[in-house]
């Protein structure tokens, strides 16, 4: 059956018999009996087919995410099968938060590749609730996020801290300033932010209730790097990781406000959903919990 339901997510994603065909390595009439098959057991259609489109109906939307979750805990159990004998390789699928995603795991997958070169990465990067929704539903193995989380199937592992300044231009008029400012002394700046549901968002939003600092005008961007070039370009300032921030504040592209009670420190926490780990998961989380760089996160 879980064949049955790898055809049938792979033609609803492609939303198309050919191309899925083309992706299986099958041909177009298999693909489609296969989906018939599917659909004869469920005891209901679940794609609408024209000439034009195919999609899901509302039975195929239910199967479409079960099916997801049925099929990411078959590959789990299969590695974790295989792993009783062998070595540290196979699939890794690894999902992080913006910050850390794009800033430090670059590093430890370059390490891991070099130790371990028969493990095969596959890297998701997106805010800190995507990649809980996705370790949540075994389409990850694991995710590295920034920032809280409440649910219980979830574990959660912090394994470093991360040390966050308020930034702005260089030309920025708070630089008259010779001494360190209240963060509520900032409140009639435009603060530059990330979307809701990201690690970055929840530490600002928390240090501003800490500091009962409430920011006049916000503007809103998905990600760091335009939130940098923003506040590069004097739009704005902004709270950011000193990962983040490292390359543009040695070529003094950005500068650190120097306010009171700051850095803002938080946590990288890693989140699994599983009490068996694969070799290679466990190779990465002994990686991630030693490597050399996160030991100088705060220099």
């Amino acid at each position: 059956m879980d064949y049955y339901l790898k055809v049938f997510v792979t033609v609803s994603e492609h939303q198309n018999f050919s191309r899925a065909a083309e992706e299986l390595h099958m041909t177009q009439p298999a693909v489609s009996q296969y989906i018939r098959t599917l659909e004869q057991t469920m005891g209901t259609r679940l794609l609408e087919r024209t000439n034009k489109y195919v999609r899901l109906n509302q039975a195929g939307e239910i199967v479409y995410y079960h099916a997801q979750e049925i099929l990411g805990l078959y590959t789990k159990m299969q590695n974790l099968v295989d792993d009783i004998t062998g070595k540290a390789e196979g699939q890794l699928k690894i999902g992080a938060s913006h910050t850390f995603g794009e800033y430090v795991l670059p590093w430890m997958i370059a390490t891991m590749q070099e130790r371990y070169p028969d493990i095969e990465p596959e890297i998701m990067i997106g805010n800190t609730t995507e990649v809980a929704n996705l370790v949540t539903n075994h389409q990850l193995d694991a995710g590295l996020v920034e920032g809280k989380l409440l649910h219980h199937k979830l574990t959660m592992d912090n394994f470093a801290e991360d040390y966050m300044y308020v930034v702005a231009s260089p030309n920025h008029d708070v630089f008259r300033h010779e001494t360190s400012i209240p963060l509520k002394a900032l409140e009639n700046e435009v603060w530059i932010v990330r979307e809701h549901g990201s690690g970055t968002r929840e530490a600002m939003e928390e240090m501003f209730s800490d500091y009962q600092c409430k920011p006049k005008k916000l503007i809103h961007f998905g990600s760091n790097q335009p939130i940098k070039e923003a506040v590069q370009a004097g739009l704005g300032i902004s709270l950011l990781s000193r990962w983040a921030i490292q390359r543009e504040l040695e070529n003094q592209d950005l500068r650190i406000i120097p306010v009171e009670s700051l850095p803002f420190i938080r946590q990288f926490s890693i989140i699994t959903n599983s009490a068996f780990k694969t070799k290679a998961l466990d190779v990465f989380i002994d990686l991630l919990k030693n490597h050399e760089m996160l030991k100088r996160i705060h220099d």
